[in-house]
């Protein structure tokens, strides 16, 4: 892809990220982007079908570095927490639309091809370590973790990336091998 391309898709992303701060995609058009952007319509549509493409597009790109992120870390130790520190340095690395995907996607769906390739990685780390694991524990221990991994990253979006990421990795960790009891009454007992 040439100079002029990077930055012509650049400025459209930007414009349409910046839009979306402002107002519901559903409220946005190809014209004001463009209009925006200081492009035309056809240079919009060499490259996005509409505007939903465009998101599309933003969220393939974005899950494919995260992917790429964290696909170095070694899964045999601290699993969850290696993920977790590439799934927040990825956040914090696109923080204006991570903000605008995590409060306009229900469930954060988008991010399912992802947890598909942490959870099979979480698999074979479990088959290795407990060869006769239930496979329904094994379900439903992975519903758990992610859900709840995915609602903590939420949270912390939400609050303006308000806390360290060593620290929401550790909470995730904590949380994840001893249980919401052991997290609590252990914050408890610090204070």
């Amino acid at each position: 892809m040439d100079r002029r391309t990077k930055y012509t898709k650049q400025i459209i992303k930007d414009t349409f990220i910046e839009l979306l701060n402002k107002k519901e995609i559903n409220k946005i058009t190809v014209s004001e982007i463009c209009k925006i952007a200081d492009i035309n319509r056809a240079t919009f549509y060499r490259y996005y079908l509409d505007i939903y493409d465009l998101l599309d597009k933003l969220e393939e790109e974005f899950i494919l570095e995260l992917k790429n992120d964290y696909k170095e870390f070694n899964y045999q130790n601290n699993q969850l927490y290696d993920y977790v520190i590439a799934l927040l340095n990825s956040c914090l690395k696109n923080k204006s639309f991570v903000k605008v995907l995590f409060s306009t996607k229900n469930n954060v769906l988008f991010l399912n091809e992802v947890l598909e390739d942490a959870y099979e990685r979480c698999k074979i780390r479990w088959e290795h370590d407990i060869p006769n694991l239930d496979s329904e524990k094994e379900e439903y221990t992975t519903v758990f973790l992610f859900n709840g991994t995915i609602g903590i990253v939420n949270y912390w979006i939400q609050n303006d990336f308000d806390k360290d990421v060593d620290e929401i990795a550790n909470m995730v960790k904590e949380l994840s091998y001893y249980g919401t009891y052991k997290f609590i009454y252990n914050k408890e007992r610090a204070n």
